[in-house]
């Protein structure tokens, strides 16, 4: 059974270019470009994992990953972030969150999953 894993992230090549290297090492992955679509989505695929972007056009994924993860539980998120990880793990004081700095490989995604 494929694994399924949601990306939010505003850059749509972005999204293209993981969602084609996941779905080739066999994930179910879909994606959003704001976060109220990518919110909508989360509530229809119930993904194991999330690739948030922390700079969308409609919000900031790091002052939403808490409550995303308390209302997803078991949701794996990695945020993904052009900003330094040490402001975003700051900001979310020491969370249970992963923080991916851009630019990123599409082997370090896959190894955050």
């Amino acid at each position: 059974m494929k694994e399924t894993v949601v990306i939010i992230d505003d850059e749509v090549d972005f999204c293209l270019l993981v969602k084609n290297y996941l779905g080739q090492r066999n994930y179910d992955v879909h994606t959003a470009n704001t976060l109220q679509d990518g919110l909508k989505l989360l509530e229809e695929k119930k993904p194991a994992a999330l690739l948030l972007d922390n700079n969308l056009p409609d919000g900031f994924g790091w002052k939403e990953a808490p409550a995303i993860q308390q209302r997803f539980p078991a949701l794996k998120i990695t945020l993904i972030s052009a900003f330094e990880s040490r402001f975003i793990v700051t900001a979310l004081n020491g969370g249970a969150f992963r923080v991916l700095e851009k630019p990123v490989t599409l082997s370090d995604i896959e190894n955050y999953l």
